[in-house]
């Protein structure tokens, strides 16, 4: 190799060839540390949803026992099965009806 043209023709095609390598390598990493941080970030909004769904079902649950207010479902029923709607207004009603009848007795105890 007593030919610098030649010899700068390896040098630069070794050059290349280091580059490239290091580079390939340097692009798989990102694309790897990518798909990671892509991966935890669908875990932790996952966790997040299920947790704020938990905590969102357990509030609901507790302000139905403070109130006693009917839940949208019925007891052993799932939220797919339909709810019968006419039944749940006559109950309201008949409970509407007999606040108003204990109303009506404090009043007149009352006065």
């Amino acid at each position: 190799m007593s030919n610098p043209l030649v010899q700068a023709f390896f040098v630069g095609r070794a050059a290349a060839e280091v580059l490239n390598e290091r580079f390939e390598g340097a692009f798989t990493d990102a694309l790897s540390e990518l798909g990671k941080l892509d991966a935890e970030l669908k875990e932790h909004m996952r966790s997040f949803s299920s947790e704020v769904m938990q905590r969102a079902e357990r509030s609901a649950e507790a302000a139905d026992a403070r109130s006693g207010t009917y839940s949208t479902s019925a007891p052993g029923q799932t939220s797919s099965e339909p709810i019968d709607l006419q039944a749940m207004i006559d109950e309201l009603r008949a409970e509407i009806a007999l606040l108003r009848t204990e109303l009506q007795r404090y009043r007149s105890g009352s006065v």
